[in-house]
């Protein structure tokens, strides 16, 4: 195509969590790079406006209704039509599960005239967390996905054969760009040695993460209970829905004076060299942006099995201890065995590097331009069936 690329990418707010984040930075380094990338926000709130958004400019409804924190997809779908027609971009960017309702949506309103779609899948899509009530209309879910939205992208190896799968694609519609959650300054930012650390008698846990279901924050709680030694304190980044019900569970398992909830700060990441180990107890994930800036900070990990990508991206083992999703006792034991300063700071440094921003940024902008080359070409006599088998 001629001209400058334009892709719009559209976030429901600057409130934290991590594909916004990843978002907000992949914006911002488009830029940098001369591509037109305008942004859409739904409501201004949040406090990555402070950090990563900090300077972007983005375009907003003029008018705001009453709530719409509370049903923001709704909101998002009701005003984001008149934005793409305004805009005119050559490609949508959606930038994790949470917006593919939004981008179906999309799809059916606009029809012709909707952009393609490039759509990073941001978590597990297997979801054995799930009852199998609700994993069967989840995957006929994904299929309508796989209907409406024009390339997907995986952001570790395994997660190709996972989307072909679930989403019920061809591998041609599915690319692997390892998510640009980090840039080579930060990276070596994190490997500086925090200077002068005061000494402490026990281990420092630290966890970063939205406090939601999602996480499973209480399997972390009851296993640093169990395993931790009295000297051991643990220390939690993030805010979120349950921080009161996991303030009490601290209270009930008689930590309290050991746990410290920290609420969202500003770069939490670039404050993990201060800690000995990072915990990860989530439920599902894609892949967690926490544990390669925990790669990055060469800190020891400790992770449930969350998704696919986890063996993977910890390298069977070597680089972070495994637990199964759910496994209070298993966690209890990877925390009593954890030993700090047992990482390989060689392999660290190369896995964390395949996640920075400077070559995933242009790996999405490679992607989009074949999507478009593709769909510019004549239609091929013979296509993918228009319904996926389930």
């Amino acid at each position: 195509m001629d001209g400058v690329l334009r892709v719009l990418t559209f976030l429901h707010s600057f409130e934290p969590g991590g594909v916004e984040r990843i978002a907000l930075r992949l914006v911002r380094r488009w830029r940098d790079s001369g591509i037109d990338a305008p942004l859409f926000l739904g409501r201004t709130d949040g406090a990555m406006a402070r950090d990563v958004g900090a300077g972007l400019d983005f375009a907003t409804p003029r008018r705001r209704w009453p709530g719409i924190a509370h049903w923001e997809t709704i909101w998002m779908v009701a005003t984001l039509p008149r934005a793409v027609r305004a805009m005119r971009p050559d490609m949508l960017f959606c930038a994790g599960n949470t917006y593919a309702f939004v981008a179906v949506m999309l799809k059916l309103i606009l029809g012709r005239n909707c952009p393609p779609i490039v759509a990073k899948i941001s978590n597990n899509l297997d979801r054995t967390d799930a009852s199998w009530f609700y994993r069967f209309f989840y995957r006929i879910w994904l299929r309508i996905q796989g209907l409406a939205i024009d390339h997907f992208v995986g952001m570790e190896k395994p997660m190709r054969a996972e989307i072909v799968q679930c989403v019920g694609v061809s591998p041609a519609r599915v690319a692997i760009i390892p998510d640009p959650a980090l840039s080579e300054a930060q990276i070596m930012a994190l490997r500086t040695p925090v200077a002068a650390r005061p000494p402490v008698a026990g281990r420092r846990f630290v966890t970063i993460a939205r406090l939601a279901p999602q996480k499973n924050l209480a399997l972390m709680l009851r296993g640093f209970a169990a395993g931790s030694d009295p000297a051991d304190t643990l220390t939690l980044f993030g805010e979120g829905p349950e921080r009161p019900a996991l303030e009490a569970l601290a209270a009930t398992l008689g930590v309290t004076d050991r746990v410290d909830f920290r609420g969202y700060v500003t770069d939490p990441a670039g404050r993990l060299g201060e800690y000995d180990m990072l915990l990860l107890s989530s439920d599902y994930e894609g892949v967690p942006a926490v544990i390669l800036e925990g790669l990055a900070a060469n800190i020891g990990i400790i992770a449930t099995d969350c998704s696919r990508s986890m063996a993977a991206l910890l390298q069977q083992g070597v680089l972070g201890t495994l637990v199964p999703v759910g496994d209070a006792a298993g966690f209890a034991a990877a925390i009593a065995q954890a030993r700090p300063g047992a990482q390989d700071a060689h392999r660290t440094l190369h896995q964390a590097r395949r996640f920075a921003i400077e070559q995933g940024a242009d790996h999405y902008l490679r992607v989009m331009h074949g999507v478009l080359r593709r769909r510019a070409a004549p239609a091929p006599l013979c296509g993918e069936p228009v319904l996926p088998l389930l």
